[in-house]
């Protein structure tokens, strides 16, 4: 992992008393032990750049900071070839990252397409300072030794579990937009942002509409052919869904070693559609199951408490701990790859809730996103809501905006804090985050992308071996019945023996199902920090969710709770110790 932060002085030069914090703050907003931290520094005048990683070694290109030029750049993330960052900040660069760029009197910040890999930013009378940490920003701009939260931007938290804006948990720190670049030149701060590709219409024959697929499949494949160098095989998270068969198409054809990994119990459609899957294209197979039971009739899960500060100290307050963040182990250089954000392929998740794609419909979806159990929530709040949905119920193209909402909150928000606990461990390739992949793919029709026939023959054109493997959920989208109205031109004829995987007992899981004990403990947390929670939501409702023995909505149950130790100060702080894992039973052990 790597941590950057550039400081500008608005006059003169930085006081020394601010780099001296900044030097101290940084074990406080790394989430790795301090002794594996190594960082380096540049100052010119008026600037001050930082960077910190928990790299090993300084084999990993391009170097934590470098000089090119007369110029000295810092790079987040990876570049496909890392010699392109001289080129920086060009958006045309792929790969995924954000970029820092110093010189005497100027400061730049830049974030690609998604932002997956953020830039936050601050003001202070004296100074800019702009990071890839939000609580880092926040602690250097800080008078004193204290934390302010935006009590009101965390009502999103509570929604969603990420946020819906450009807001962070902490007061007077923003994120960057996508594809933006900050620019302090002269002590006067400027913010430049280039728009989302628009896309295309559909291809009017079925030759175009190879060309534009492939042409994807162009740039999938130049995200993952430096892997072929690694004298190692890629460790592919793979399950029975659509996006990480996508991947395992693409090293496949891209000729790239792998072996494959599920996480699960053997009758879920995850693990047994992945097995059929590595069979078929010859790789290796391991099942990783969760701890259970002796008589396998229930899980045991650590304590909240102790979840909570990890998410709270990895992901900063923007993701909730319903999530499942990956642990800290030491850097690995070994290749990982998951199907985050696949979705981008598909005109996002939530253009693929819908199954209603008339006007109207899109226009609720938009709504209700951004104001998700609006009664539990203050009028203040609402009317927060109500205006960070304003400009994109204001679109004309529903679809396109739902698409781009996607490619701005779900990933550039969410992603971007839940990977956080990945990259502690490495960097893993992600090549559906990649910023020539989501170039490629947003210029396609969202109602193409979306009636699945793009990674239907995607896959197909990768590796055909896939061409009758069963998918868990629900059928291809394209090969669905549609009313006839919304019958769509470019429809294929349905995959021969295609059909949705059965569910099973193995579908079932701890954080949907809690139980009464671990419900117990969320409640406990929840009620006993009402006063915290008051500005944003409203107490009656909050008490009425945790009625029952069984919290009515779990994952908000869990937006509540991380919310709440945020605000009552569990992160910064020591983390819990003596705290018991808890039993959370089966619902029907029978099954």
């Amino acid at each position: 992992m790597r941590v950057h932060v550039g400081v500008a002085a608005k006059r003169q030069d930085i006081p020394a008393r601010v780099l001296d914090k900044v030097r101290t703050v940084i074990e406080i907003a790394f989430p790795v032990p301090p002794d594996v931290i190594r960082g380096r520094e540049w100052h010119g005048r008026g600037i001050s750049l930082f960077g910190w990683t928990n790299e090993p070694d300084d084999s990993r290109r391009p170097p934590l900071i470098s000089e090119h030029d007369g110029r000295i750049i810092g790079v987040n993330g990876h570049l496909a070839d890392p010699a392109d960052v001289a080129k920086l900040p060009d958006d045309s660069v792929g790969g995924c990252f954000s970029a820092w760029i110093a010189r005497d009197g100027e400061l730049t910040a830049s974030t690609a397409i998604n932002r997956v890999c953020p830039v936050f930013y601050a003001e202070t009378p004296e100074l800019h300072i702009v990071g890839s940490r939000a609580l880092l920003v926040h602690l250097i701009a800080q008078p004193v030794d204290r934390i302010d939260h935006d009590v009101l931007a965390l009502q999103t938290m509570v929604r969603q579990g990420f946020f819906l804006s450009d807001e962070t948990p902490y007061q007077g720190v923003s994120a960057l937009r996508p594809s933006a670049r900050l620019t302090v030149r002269g002590g006067v701060r400027t913010i430049a942002e280039t728009p989302l590709p628009q896309a295309a219409p559909v291809p009017a024959s079925a030759r175009r509409r190879r060309a534009a697929i492939g042409e994807l499949a162009e740039a999938l494949v130049a995200t993952v052919a430096p892997l072929r160098e690694l004298g190692e095989p890629v460790n592919l998270a793979l399950t029975g869904g659509r996006d990480t068969r996508v991947l395992a198409a693409l090293l496949h054809a891209a000729r790239v070693p792998f072996r494959a990994t599920t996480n699960g119990l053997d009758p879920h459609p995850d693990v047994v559609i992945a097995r059929e899957i590595a069979a078929r294209l010859n790789v290796p197979h391991t099942v990783i199951a969760p701890p259970q039971t002796a008589r396998r009739d229930a899980v045991l899960v650590e304590h909240p408490l102790s979840r909570a500060w990890e998410t709270l100290r990895t992901c900063e307050g923007m993701t909730s701990a319903y999530e499942s963040i990956v642990s800290y182990l030491p850097y690995s250089g070994r290749p990982t790859m998951s199907g985050q954000s696949g979705e981008t392929l598909r005109a996002g998740s939530l253009n693929l809730l819908q199954t209603d794609l008339g006007d109207e419909a899109l226009r609720r979806r938009i709504e209700t996103t951004f104001r998700k159990d609006a009664k539990l929530f203050t009028p203040e709040a609402d009317a927060h809501a109500r205006e960070l949905a304003r400009p994109w119920l204001a679109r004309a193209d529903r679809l396109a905006a739902l698409d781009h909402m996607y490619v701005w909150y779900k990933v550039g928000r969410w992603q971007a804090g839940a990977r956080a606990g990945a990259l502690r461990r490495g960097d893993p390739v992600r090549p559906f985050l990649d910023n020539r992949v989501v170039r490629a793919a947003l210029a396609l029709d969202q109602g193409w992308r979306l009636s699945e026939e793009v990674i239907y023959t995607l896959i197909l054109r990768l590796a055909p071996e896939l061409r009758d493997v069963a998918i868990e959920g629900k059928p291809w989208r394209f090969a669905a019945s549609l009313p006839s109205r919304r019958r769509l031109p470019w429809r294929a004829r349905p995959p021969a023996g295609h059909l949705a995987a059965e569910k099973t007992g193995g579908g079932w899981s701890w954080r949907t199902s809690p139980g009464p004990a671990l419900t117990d403990v969320l409640r406990e947390q929840v009620l006993g920090s009402l006063d915290a929670l008051a500005p944003i939501v409203r107490p009656d409702e909050v008490r009425a969710l945790f009625d029952g023995p069984v919290a009515a909505k779990p994952a908000l149950a869990w937006h509540l709770y991380t919310v709440s130790t945020l605000l009552t100060g569990l992160y910064p702080g020591k983390r819990p110790e003596g705290l018991a894992e808890i039993t959370v039973s089966r619902p029907d052990p029978a099954r």
